[in-house]
């Protein structure tokens, strides 16, 4: 168990633990980043000793910089909580866009996890999907997803809700296949 807080939670609410995505997601800010800074350092390298280049060089280093911190800020505030009471996905998309999922332990059915192709299996990440009775939440990019998958069905089953595992997902199946479609 944790000490960690978070907005949103419960009084009688503990965190069992909190995940954020694998870095691997900032590696379009980061390639923006050394574009960045090889367009403001070419021009400097030839002309280093006149002041439009050095204006080229400090601009092309503040570019990147902000591009990395777009791209930093949406790692570090993006986050998997789990609590003894439910899972909670916060994902922030920039400054000014943050999504927050929240589902409680009780309407997971099953906890599956996929690491899929050679980057994922040597960077260690991987994509986990929790089936629930309204859909599937699907997390990306998650970190030692193998361990993450244990933490989340461990927490369902020692706080005492039914984790049906494997027999959840023909329930869920059945389920939507005798719910009417509106049209």
């Amino acid at each position: 168990m944790s000490d960690t807080k978070f907005d949103g939670q419960h009084d009688d609410e503990t965190v069992v633990n909190v995940y954020r995505r694998h870095p691997v997601v900032m590696r379009k800010g980061l390639l923006w980043l050394l574009v960045f800074w090889v367009a403001g350092l070419l021009p400097y390298s030839f002309w280093f000793y006149t002041e439009w280049a050095k204006w080229l060089l400090a601009a092309g280093l503040l570019a990147g910089g902000v591009v990395m911190f777009w791209s930093w800020m949406g790692w570090f505030f993006s986050l998997i909580i789990i609590s003894d009471q439910r899972l909670v996905q916060v994902t922030q998309e920039g400054l000014f866009r943050r999504t927050v999922v929240d589902i409680g332990l009780e309407k997971i059915l099953s906890v599956n996890y996929q690491i899929a192709g050679i980057e994922q299996t040597a960077l260690g990440f991987g994509t986990i999907v929790v089936q629930t009775y309204v859909g599937d939440l699907v997390l990306e990019y998650i970190h030692h997803p193998v361990s993450v998958q244990e933490t989340l069905v461990k927490t369902i089953k020692d706080n005492g809700f039914n984790y049906s595992g494997q027999e959840g997902q023909e329930m869920a199946a059945e389920a939507a296949k005798t719910t009417p479609n509106k049209k």
